[in-house]
């Protein structure tokens, strides 16, 4: 008997392969899904704290924590970090911004050479890699905003705010409304102030601003918006949690902690500098770094005093028009509404 030929129509291949494809698919979520338990429920606490830290540290994922802990052992795990506040007042004194030369940089002392007006570096750890931007007049960084605010707006990508304010370069700021992860950037959290002028927020609320005096010192810390007023606040966000106060590490006591993510920071050195920091996450090649790392890395390069910003899918570096470290949004940069910039050089 002569054998029959199945011919495979188009229809069979690709039902074949989407067979295949989702049998695939599956396979990976129960093995992640395994990994995480073997995490969640095995003998390490370490493992257990960077595991539900890391995953509540996100808009889209942090339920995965409730899978495996009730509510109390969650907070446990989380730890003080996310309650770190001060009365501290940020003390002024501390900070003694070098005198400008006639061309325009900074003066040098004792015949040093004078510091670069902006410098890009790499930072790297075991965990992470990213990068640290030092602006060494602090007059150059300003809040950018996306344009109007509240639920019928939408945000602007970093890039876009660059480019509008013709910018030298950007970092994300502070946080916004994104419930599940999906917030189009039109509502900050907190209180906005761009070059003087208050963009979001009321001068009865208290705040845990990130923001420059008209002196150009970076001020951290819980205050209202009348205080910000009377202080001269000409440029601030909301975020946190701080991360050195008056030349103190946030951590001096207990390790803040946090899971491996990317992360953003904005902080300031004695001499006025201002350094600005990307760490990337959530890559194979970086996972993330936590608080503890990022104030190492800050108080490494001289910060006194310095705070925490908007981090995961929001953290990233453009630097002269190009990106410098790389979101972990699988659907690129967001829309959000703040942004730190840097004039360029005069």
């Amino acid at each position: 008997m002569a054998r029959t030929k199945t011919k495979l129509t188009v229809g069979k291949i690709i039902g074949r392969v989407l067979i295949v494809f989702f049998t695939t698919l599956i396979l990976l979520v129960i093995a992640l899904y395994l990994l995480m338990l073997v995490i969640a429920k095995g003998p390490s606490n370490t493992a257990k704290k960077l595991f539900v830290c890391t995953v509540k540290e996100t808009s889209a994922i942090g339920f995965l924590a409730n899978w495996y802990y009730t509510d109390e052992e969650i907070e446990d795990y989380l730890g003080s970090f996310r309650s770190n506040t001060t009365d501290e007042v940020t003390n002024a004194e501390l900070v003694q911004i070098a005198p400008k030369t006639s061309e325009g940089g900074a003066a040098a002392e004792d015949g040093a050479s004078a510091q670069k007006e902006t410098e890009l570096i790499e930072v790297t750890g075991s965990t992470y890699k990213g990068k640290l931007l030092k602006i060494k007049d602090p007059s150059r960084v300003f809040v950018g905003v996306s344009g109007p605010y509240g639920q019928q707006y939408e945000g602007k990508r970093v890039m876009d705010m660059m480019n509008e304010y013709g910018a030298q370069a950007a970092i994300n700021a502070g946080g916004f409304e994104d419930l599940n992860g999906v917030g189009n950037g039109g509502t900050p959290l907190g209180i906005v102030i761009s070059q003087g002028e208050f963009k979001w927020g009321t001068l009865d609320q208290t705040y845990e601003l990130i923001g420059f005096d008209s002196n150009n010192i970076l001020h951290v810390g819980n205050m209202t918006g009348q205080q910000a007023k009377d202080l001269g606040i000409r440029d601030a966000v909301q975020f946190g949690p701080l991360l050195i106060v008056n030349g103190k590490p946030a951590n001096e006591v207990e390790p803040l902690g946090g899971g491996f993510n990317p992360r953003s920071a904005i902080g300031q050195t004695a001499d006025g500098t201002v350094l600005l920091l990307v760490i990337d996450g959530r890559q194979a090649t970086s996972l993330g770094a936590t608080y503890d790392d990022v104030i190492s890395i800050l108080l490494k390069h001289g910060a006194v005093n310095a705070a925490n910003l908007d981090g995961g899918s929001s953290s990233h570096m453009i630097y002269e028009g190009e990106f410098v470290t790389v979101c972990s949004s699988l659907y690129g940069p967001r829309r959000m509404p703040t942004c730190w910039l840097v004039a360029p050089e005069s």
